[in-house]
């Protein structure tokens, strides 16, 4: 246990069983994907780059500040670690921000610059909505490879009024968010749900 960071095993241990999770669902195939959870208001544990997320182990995981810098030296996080910061920065009451690749949500991305959902009873695993009838868009952003510009567009879009915790990047996959890293994943397993049933929808009715 770090002594700094009295929390960091127990959320490194939340965040390897839900990369199990989706790694056994199919959503983080290889080394795709990135997790994280806050340790305090500066600091945030993330994955390591390169590491399988279906193999994750608490040595998977680094500390970096909220601008993205890491604690321990000779240590490499995600390229996308700016995506986690500006979430991170934008709100206090964000706990943990997951990133997976399902096939799902994949070819949905590519296909729109924001995807509809309505009518599905999971809609009300989000902040705000008590009526499944209602739509919601969840935001596609390009694969912009500048990742600080990206993070400039998400941060824009979620200081609008209607923001949803979740967008999608192109061909590339969704980010989603919570309090907690339990919250975050329910939130992501009702999305994905979702996106699945949209694609078979789809693929029912060319």
């Amino acid at each position: 246990m770090d002594l700094q960071f009295p929390d960091a095993d127990a959320l490194a241990d939340a965040l390897i069983a839900s990369c199990k999770l989706f790694h056994a669902r199919g959503w983080v195939p290889a080394t795709g994907g990135n997790f994280s959870a806050r340790l305090d208001e500066r600091h945030l544990l993330i994955t390591a780059s390169g590491a399988h997320k279906g193999e994750l182990t608490r040595a998977d995981f680094m500390v970096v500040d909220v601008d993205g810098q890491p604690l321990q030296s000779g240590r490499k996080s995600s390229y996308e670690t700016g995506l986690h910061t500006q979430l991170y920065r934008h709100a206090p009451d964000i706990g943990s921000v997951l990133h997976v690749h399902s096939v799902a949500n994949t070819v949905l991305s590519r296909r729109a610059g924001t995807i509809v959902l309505s009518g599905y009873e999971l809609l009300k695993i989000l902040p705000g909505i008590t009526d499944p009838s209602v739509s919601i868009g969840i935001p596609v952003f390009g694969n912009d490879q500048d990742i600080a510009r990206l993070a400039r567009q998400v941060e824009a879009r979620m200081r609008e009024p209607t923001a949803i915790p979740a967008y999608l990047i192109a061909g590339h996959g969704l980010y989603t968010w919570g309090r907690t890293v339990r919250e975050a994943r329910y939130r992501l397993e009702a999305l994905e749900f979702m996106f699945e049933c949209e694609l078979w929808s789809d693929r029912r009715n060319p």
